[in-house]
Formats: C-alpha cells, sequence, structure tokens
C-alpha cells in the first residue's frame, strides 16, 4: 500500500520510540520524511535505520532558536509539508512538594511551546489537503501522582487540537491528536530513574493494563498513519485513544 506516494512528513522527535516507528512506516507507504531530534548523533544514527527517503535536522522542541529556525531549515529539504507530526517530547516527574521552576519551564517549554511554534512555523509549508497530528498521552484523564506538571502541559496540548482545528479548517488542513498509553520507548530515560528503578516501575504498571503488556510504537504509528491518511478524511478536531483501554477499564 503506497497511501503517502509523493508527499513529505516532518516527525519531531523522529530518532527513537514512536517518533522513528512513524517515520518507517511512512516510508514504507512511500513518502519521504525529515525528522529532527536533539543531537547530530541521534538524527544521524536514525538515519541509518531509515535508509532511503530520510532527512534529518537537529532541533530542540525545547530551545526557542531551533524552533525558529526550522522553517528554513526545512525549505532546503522541501517547498512542502504534507503532513507534520509534532511528537518530541519526553516525561519527567516530581511531586507536588519537590516540583520546581525549572521542572514546569522545561516541561512547559518543550511541549507546549514547542508544539505550539512548530505548527506555526511549518503551517507556511503546508497546503490544503494536508494533516497535522499532536501526541498527547492518556495521563490527561487520569490522576496520577508526580504527574501534575508533565499532565498539565500535555492538557495543554490536547487543548490545542481543538483550537488549532477550528482555526485551520477554513485552509482545509485537518488536525487530531493521538494519545497513547503506556509504550515501550525510551520515555523513563529522562526520569532520573536507575535501571534496576525503571525495570520496578515497568513491572508494577503491567499488570494494570487490560493487555497486560506495554504496547509496540508501530501501534501508534499506524494509527498517527490512519489519521494522517485519506482514510481519515472526515476526522478532524479529535483525540484517538491507543492505550488497550487503561484510561477507561478498571
Amino acid at each position: 500500500m503506497q497511501r503517502f506516494k509523493n508527499k513529505f512528513a516532518l516527525i519531531t522527535g523522529g530518532t527513537n520510540g514512536i517518533g522513528l516507528a512513524t517515520a518507517q512506516q511512512f516510508i514504507k507507504e512511500g513518502g519521504k520524511v525529515i525528522i529532527t531530534g536533539r543531537s547530530s548523533e541521534t538524527v544521524n544514527k536514525a538515519l541509518i535505520q531509515l535508509e532511503d527517503n530520510a532527512f534529518g535536522i537537529v532541533s530542540n522542541a525545547g530551545n526557542m532558536k531551533d524552533i525558529l529556525s526550522l522553517q528554513e531549515q526545512v525549505k532546503r529539504l522541501t517547498e512542502n509539508i504534507d503532513f507534520l507530526f509534532v511528537n518530541a517530547g519526553y516525561g519527567k516527574f516530581a511531586s507536588i512538594e519537590n516540583a520546581d521552576e525549572a521542572h514546569i519551564d522545561e516541561l512547559f517549554n518543550m511541549l507546549v511551546k514547542g508544539t505550539f511554534f512548530t505548527v506555526q512555523q511549518i503551517l507556511p509549508l503546508m497546503k490544503g489537503g494536508s494533516a497535522i497530528v499532536l501526541n498527547t498521552s492518556v495521563v490527561t484523564e487520569m490522576g496520577m501522582q508526580n504527574f501534575s506538571v508533565y499532565s498539565a502541559a500535555k492538557a495543554a496540548v490536547q487543548s490545542f487540537i481543538k483550537t488549532f482545528a477550528a482555526e485551520l479548517t477554513v485552509k482545509d488542513i485537518r488536525v487530531n491528536g493521538i494519545s497513547p498509553g503506556y509504550i515501550k520507548t525510551n520515555g523513563f530515560n529522562n526520569t532520573g530513574l536507575d535501571a534496576k528503578q525503571i525495570e520496578g516501575a515497568i513491572q508494577s504498571i503491567i499488570p494494570t493494563i487490560p493487555f497486560k503488556r506495554f504496547g509496540e510504537p508501530v501501534e501508534i504509528a499506524n494509527a498517527v498513519l490512519f489519521l494522517a491518511s485519506q482514510e481519515a478524511s472526515y476526522i478532524h478536531g479529535t483525540e484517538l485513544t491507543v492505550d488497550a483501554g487503561v484510561s477507561v477499564l478498571k
């Protein structure tokens, strides 16, 4: 199936996990992809895995200077972006007592400002019929200890789905969101936990998941690319939850 033949995608945070899996699937279906990552090392490593029809830009979603230069860097590779997946981000968690201003600034700069200004910068390169998908999270539907700042930032991204959709309808650009549950990614890497603590956290979470397993990145990628495709041509302003039912089944 070549749903994305002659299409160009920009995937932020495309060097690993969900972003990389989405890039791989987009290329398999005939498209070309630009990925972003925070270091040349991670970008180059991902490009080796992606092989043909992939391009990389070193760009930090939490750095406004990088975001404001993103449009010009993309224009060196293509004049048009048909699909934008705003995926860059990671989790960092703290209790109410221990969270400080730096913690809040880090997450809101990356997830909220990063999302907003990435869309703003790439929008001039998008024509009618294009699609945008924002990466949210099921944490916005669940009260979880130590997640207050991360959940608030993701809730802001969740709100962008509807407000961006309302504003971009006139441009014939569809906007939707993907809300992943527990997925096998490197999402624990920035939490400050060591390998043993991470494994302990994973083993404690698995029994709470209806399917008793973490999802695979490709399972999110498939849902993202459905939203990007013409198969979802009548889906707009919607958040698609892909979490094995963890947010609704008890």
